[in-house]
């Protein structure tokens, strides 16, 4: 069996998905399946794929289901893949033509059921490093401490045990389609930490039609995921009471988006949502100017 799975969650995105086949035709190792999950393409993804596997270069599983947005083409993949490893490499990013056997070896030298994972670099592809570089001095962090004790900035690559990215499966949420993916990875944070690893794993560009560009339409139409996201992270028992204070702001904007007039009593933080009102919501307001509802 190979090691890794590389699975790419895409939706109508067939106009740029062959960068990231090209890449992967690229690699230096061939330790590696590809799985597409199409989540509800209603463009030429389904062909263009097919016709990739029928080259029969690299090895590549299909998979198409209903539109359920990002996270619940995530908990597809992780349902579906049974390699040690996966990495999500987004359907308008690839590869470095060493990244799978960096991963690879990488993970047989230093890879153990002690870590949930490794944590790499994304770059643009000018090769400039995305935010900063993971510290020197550091072996091993949870995801969480990375950005919030140790300052590191910017989107990083996450390579997962398997075994445990099947855990904590995301809710799915009628009539939406978003939910913060960095749920499960600080769910995981509560009990391992990962490898840090200061190379270049994924090229990324962030398309007009990308989640990264369209938060604020993101937040208004999903606001139960929102809300279920910040009451978790409200929740982590390694956050600091600021940062907890910020998702009780958030939470406190979602339940005005929702209209939901029990979310005091909802609230894992009771005290410091109640403190968090006036200022989630300015949040609300700002949000709905943003987005043209005000008028």
């Amino acid at each position: 069996m190979k090691m890794l799975t590389i699975f790419t969650p895409t939706y109508n995105r067939a106009y740029c998905l062959n960068n990231c086949y090209q890449s992967l035709l690229r690699q230096t190792s061939t330790d590696f399946l590809w799985l597409i999950i199409d989540d509800g393409s209603t463009d030429q993804t389904k062909e263009l794929v097919e016709s990739w596997i029928k080259e029969n270069k690299i090895t590549i599983r299909y998979h198409w289901q209903e539109n359920l947005g990002m996270h619940g083409a995530h908990n597809s993949a992780y349902e579906l893949i049974e390699t040690e490893l996966n990495v999500c490499i987004d359907s308008d990013d690839y590869m470095p033509d060493h990244a799978v056997e960096k991963i690879v070896t990488f993970w047989k030298e230093h890879g153990n059921n002690k870590v949930s994972g490794m944590i790499g670099l994304d770059s643009y592809n000018d090769d400039k490093i995305i935010g900063t570089q993971l510290p020197s001095k550091l072996k091993t962090s949870t995801l969480f401490d990375l950005y919030h004790k140790h300052g590191v900035l910017g989107d990083k690559k996450l390579v997962y045990r398997t075994d445990l990215t099947r855990e904590y499966p995301y809710p799915i949420f009628q009539n939406e389609k978003y939910v913060g993916l960095a749920y499960k990875y600080y769910m995981l944070d509560k009990k391992y930490e990962m490898l840090l690893m200061n190379e270049v794993l994924c090229i990324v560009e962030y398309l007009a039609d990308g989640s990264s560009l369209n938060m604020l339409n993101q937040y208004r139409k999903n606001p139960r995921g929102f809300a279920f996201y910040r009451k978790e992270l409200m929740q982590l028992p390694f956050a600091s009471t600021s940062f907890k204070f910020r998702q009780a702001i958030h939470y406190v904007s979602s339940s005005c988006l929702l209209k939901n007039k029990q979310f005091l009593g909802e609230a894992p933080k009771k005290a410091l949502t109640f403190l968090a009102i006036p200022f989630g919501f300015l949040l609300f307001l700002y949000i709905q100017q943003k987005q043209g509802l005000l008028k």
